[in-house]
């Protein structure tokens, strides 16, 4: 699935932060092997991270010190 990064950017109006919390659920998705929130034909962690926020199931939170996504 291509994932519009207008889907993305409605919880951050930053590039940067977005890319930082979608490659830390990548991550998750692979090293800790925790299982997909969305349904998806995809086997790439990073596709699956993207459409995971996409749908809201992950998004950015902000704190002072990093980024970090979290589970809805």
């Amino acid at each position: 699935m291509i994932v519009p990064l207008e889907a993305l950017l409605k919880n951050t109006q930053s590039h940067y932060k977005l890319v930082l919390a979608a490659a830390q659920r990548a991550n998750e998705l692979m090293k800790d092997g925790q299982s997909a929130l969305v349904i998806t034909k995809s086997k790439k962690p990073a596709v699956i991270a993207l459409e995971e926020m996409a749908k809201g199931k992950v998004r950015c939170e902000e704190d002072k010190e990093s980024v970090k996504s979290k589970k809805s």
